[in-house]
This record gives C-alpha cells, sequence and structure tokens, in this order.
C-alpha cells in the first residue's frame, strides 16, 4: 500500500480549493505540501492522521498541516454523508503571516497544524456553517471569509492536537507507507480474526519487532486497535438500526456480553443506551 502524493491545482484565480470529495471507495493513504482543512458529516468515520488513529461521530473538523499523511476521511462511510475541504498553499498569504501582527494568532495555528487538529463544540458547528456559505461568495468573498474561519480557529478553546511529533513525509515517509498496508489490511479483515503474523509478515517484520512497531505507532496493542475499529464500524451499524445482536457478530466479536463490556468500556455507555440516544422508544416520540 503505497503512499501517494496528491497534487493540488487551485480553483482559477484563486489561492486555495474549496471543493467537495467523494472518495468512501476508495483507500486514499495521501498527503500533499498544501495544508487542509475538512469538514465531513457522517453516522460515523475514521479519523488517521499522521500517527493518530481513532474515530468520529456525525461530525468532523480538522486542519492538516503540509505534508502529514492521512486517510481520506470518507473512506468506508457506509451511510449518506457530506464533505467540504479547503486546500491552501503553505505560501497563499506570502509573507503576511510573519510580517503582519495582526496575523500573529493565525501563524501559530498554521504551525500548530503540522501535529494535526480538530474542534469540537461551538467552534465545530460554526466553522462548518461558514464553509457551507462559502460555496456561494465570490472569490474575494470567499477568501476573506476563509480568514475569519481561521481566525475562529486560532481562537477556539475546543481544539486537540492529534498527534505528539511532527508526522510529515520528510521524517516519517517510510512508517507511513508500512502503516497504511497495515491500516488497509485491518480494514478488510476486522470482521474475521485479523492475524497479527500474517500483518507482520506483509509488511517485512517479524512478529515481535511489527508488535513493537505498532505499539510504537498507534500507542496500543494490535488486538486493542482492532478491537476499537471493530467499536467504530459497530457504532456505524447500530446508527443504521441493526440490532445489538446482530452487530456484534458482523463486526467480529463471538460473544455478546464481551461485546457489551468492551463497547461500554471505550465509549462510556453500552451499545442500548447509545443506540436509544439516536432511536428513542415509540412511546416518547408521542
Amino acid at each position: 500500500m503505497k503512499i501517494q502524493k496528491e497534487i493540488v491545482l487551485p480553483d482559477p484565480g484563486q489561492s486555495f480549493k474549496l471543493f467537495s470529495p467523494s472518495l468512501r471507495n476508495q483507500f486514499y493513504w495521501h498527503y500533499h505540501p498544501e495544508f487542509e482543512l475538512v469538514f465531513v458529516e457522517a453516522t460515523s468515520g475514521i479519523r488517521h492522521v499522521g500517527q493518530h488513529i481513532s474515530s468520529y461521530m456525525e461530525s468532523d473538523l480538522v486542519f492538516i498541516g503540509p505534508n502529514i499523511p492521512h486517510l481520506n476521511f470518507d473512506y468506508g462511510v457506509k451511510t449518506a454523508y457530506k464533505q467540504i475541504v479547503v486546500q491552501l498553499k503553505q505560501n497563499f498569504l506570502g509573507d503576511a503571516l510573519k510580517e503582519t501582527p495582526e496575523f500573529e494568532s493565525l501563524g501559530q495555528l498554521f504551525q500548530l497544524a503540522s501535529f494535526g487538529l480538530s474542534f469540537a463544540g461551538n467552534t465545530k458547528t460554526i466553522v462548518a456553517e461558514r464553509l457551507r456559505r462559502m460555496k456561494t461568495l465570490d472569490r474575494f468573498e470567499q477568501l476573506l471569509s476563509l480568514l475569519e474561519v481561521f481566525q475562529l480557529l486560532a481562537a477556539s478553546r475546543e481544539m486537540t492536537v492529534l498527534n505528539q511529533q511532527d508526522t510529515s513525509v520528510r521524517l516519517f515517509l517510510d512508517d507511513k507507507i508500512r502503516m497504511g498496508a497495515v491500516y488497509k489490511y485491518i480494514h478488510t479483515h476486522y470482521n474475521a480474526h485479523p492475524d497479527v503474523n500474517t500483518v507482520a509478515a506483509s509488511v517485512h517484520l517479524s512478529t515481535p519487532a511489527f508488535c513493537r512497531y505498532f505499539r510504537r505507532q498507534t500507542k496500543m496493542t494490535f488486538t486493542d486497535f482492532v478491537n476499537q475499529y471493530r467499536i467504530a464500524q459497530a457504532k456505524t451499524l447500530l446508527l443504521q438500526d441493526s440490532s445489538i445482536s446482530e452487530v456484534c457478530y458482523e463486526v467480529g466479536f463471538e460473544s455478546l456480553s464481551y461485546f457489551n463490556k468492551l463497547f461500554n468500556r471505550l465509549t462510556g455507555e453500552n451499545p442500548s443506551t447509545f443506540k436509544k440516544r439516536y432511536f428513542p422508544p415509540a412511546h416518547a416520540l408521542t
């Protein structure tokens, strides 16, 4: 699974690209020299930025620095979704970030983006609405709106830094190529007992060496990661109104009690409580 370099071409007459890609059936493990701001609305999806791997629910807002390997945020999404992406060159404002005092906070935001950033709460809600409106504006108004978006992000206290170190391609290219292959294998086999020996051999490592490598990359064991991935997939299936027992076996668990216990440990609630939040009893709606 080779990492791909994406060629980004700004829209004509603009310093950035605003678009809505749809790649749900494509495993697009890639990087590019441009900054990228992504907003996606989906019942459930996977966030894989640099060394950080987690799931998101309902929506996600992420700001990624140049050359950070990442997976398309709609990969494997099984339900309807919407996505807005902004890609902009590193010097889209020239030297303004360095030389304009009013842009100091933006400069700090762009530096932090080298670790990958996610945003939640009101920040995500407000920025999502601004991004939707941008498509209706002319080019100059889009640029002003984009600067306002970055100012909101820079001032936000609802920010999470995704990686503990710079994970750009220039420092971690070999690892990212290998991790892409591992992630692809897990996605294909998560419900059919993924074999750590098989995946280790596929990336030309002994099993003990692979286990050390995997833990270094993800901060968890291979088994823990597979279980986390299964639970992320289980959320999606539960939101499609599948029964808890159906979901349990479909994502690869053989014990319903263990599935319930693990779901509770990883999400803070049991599957039935999670499902009721989205599918309340009929009498509660009357």
